[in-house]
């Protein structure tokens, strides 16, 4: 069956997949100079826009990277902006070579670094595994700091493709990063996605390749039928713990974003009647085996405020023994381990801290990147996972991947996370699908993010995510 263009061009893959992509397409009869003009003529229209009539300066290196940028270069030059190539080192692919031959314009061999407005880099892409040596970073450094504006042409020079690792220290400031292709892992990996700018995509006809991570998407939302009622739309209970005020800002959260009925569960009566309850939330006290038996229950959320004592965790032991969907958030995460068998499709929210944790309790080591450290605990508790961060990573049991945008980077703050939370565990009460509902509950909490502008609080973020799910309905 074939996929959407949108949906393959949201996946993200290897230098190795990437290869085996282009390889397809020029067993499929396509050259190598075809597909480099393809590349270089999409990403020179972008560059073009962008340049306004101003002057660029490409800087190509000996690989089909530079062999892209002459194509740029000769792009620029076709509609009328004044371009200078910087040869780095001389082309020493057939198809850079072919490349370089057709540009017909300016080329300098980089000792003396060239000022201008834009300043492209094509010395290298996502090929790259060894530092820059000295020559070539002082060169792209220099070239940075002479123009206005910076470009990196598939991943900015001095960074590994699969990790987003810096293979160098103190690289230039992007302002636009144009990938080729496809996603690569750096575009969306701390570190190296700071430094990309804005990110734009050059399609070439790669396909849909197998179990490659992909990037989220907007969700689209469904109204409720016409003969909804609350039950029907998914009762969550969130259990409340020693410090109430986390599971208040994730019933915030979750009362705007589809679930039906939210109903606060307190065990501990005495911390009930000091809580102010939202107007619009049920609360319950009583013993917990009770407060979890209702077998209307669609979804439970455990873990924001629940704190880490014998009580905690028996409390934690009984919800999962209840054989809900359920998500286990903060404090949840430092008392999970594999003594504590997971008996109904769950989520784990964990931040570095608790992810940590959760990899001593399960014997997993903590060294890696990011995504196969999500993929080995997913495996392993047997859940969907969702590690947060800059660069949040969704993961299930079954290693299918989804990658967040980056969002703003005011949700570094205090009480964030139980939006998250409470987001996430309101759409799994909707429907029960854990990935699903951990992809719509990520996408949420940054559109509620981006909604509220800078410096929110985590209150007015939970109020903010029914504006957010209101512009992504069908």
């Amino acid at each position: 069956m074939t996929q959407p263009r949108d949906v393959t061009l949201s996946q993200i893959l290897t230098v190795a997949q990437m290869r085996a992509a282009e390889d397809e397409l020029v067993a499929g009869g396509l050259s190598v100079e075809a597909l480099m003009e393809v590349a270089g003529r999409g990403a020179g229209e972008y560059v073009r826009r962008l340049a306004a009539g101003r002057s660029v300066t490409v800087l190509c290196g000996p690989g089909n990277n530079g062999g892209d940028g002459y194509v740029i270069a000769r792009h620029l030059m076709e509609h009328g902006n004044p371009v200078t190539v910087v040869a780095a080192r001389e082309p020493a692919t057939a198809a850079a070579i072919n490349a370089r031959h057709l540009f017909e314009g300016n080329v300098t061999d980089g000792h003396v670094i060239v000022s201008g407005d834009v300043f492209v880099d094509c010395l290298f892409g996502s090929g790259l595994s060894r530092a820059l040596p000295e020559d070539l970073l002082a060169l792209v450094k220099g070239l940075s700091a002479a123009h206005h504006l910076t470009v990196a042409v598939d991943l900015p020079s001095g960074i590994e493709s699969d990790s987003g690792a810096p293979l160098n220290h103190d690289l230039p400031q992007n302002d636009v990063t144009i990938a080729l292709g496809a996603w690569k892992q750096a575009h969306w990996t701390m570190p190296a996605c700071a430094n990309m700018g804005v990110l734009r995509l050059v399609d070439i006809g790669v396909t849909l390749r197998q179990n490659a991570p992909r990037l989220l998407l907007r969700p689209r939302f469904q109204a409720p039928a016409p003969d909804a009622h609350k039950y029907r739309r998914g009762l969550l209970g969130i259990v409340s713990g020693a410090m109430p005020g986390a599971s208040i800002l994730s019933a915030t959260a979750a009362l705007r974003v589809g679930a039906g009925y939210v109903k606060l569960l307190h065990p501990d009566s005495r911390l009930a009647a000091c809580v102010a309850p939202l107007p619009e939330l049920v609360t319950t006290a009583g013993a917990i085996d009770d407060l979890v038996s209702d077998p209307r229950l669609a979804a439970l959320l455990l873990g924001p405020g629940l704190g880490r004592d014998d009580t905690a965790r028996r409390h934690l032991e009984t919800v999962v023994t209840r054989g809900v969907p359920t998500v286990l958030d903060a404090d949840a995460l430092m008392l999970l381990g594999p003594d504590i068998p997971l008996k109904a499709p769950t989520i784990l929210t964990p931040h570095e801290g608790e992810m940590a944790a959760l990899e001593r309790a399960f014997l997993l080591p903590a060294n890696g990147t990011r995504l196969h450290r999500a993929k080995a605990l997913a495996k392993q508790a047997r859940a969907t996972v969702v590690l947060k961060g800059p660069d949040s990573i969704v993961v299930d049991a079954s290693g299918r991947v989804v990658v967040a945008p980056r969002a703003s980077s005011w949700l570094s703050s205090a009480g964030t996370g139980d939006v998250l939370a409470g987001l996430i565990a309101s759409r799994l009460a909707v429907h029960g699908e854990t990935l699903r509902a951990a992809c719509e509950g990520v996408w949420l909490h940054g559109e509620a993010a981006r909604l509220c502008g800078p410096a929110f609080t985590s209150n007015e973020l939970a109020q903010a995510a029914g504006r957010a799910l209101a512009g992504a309905l069908a």
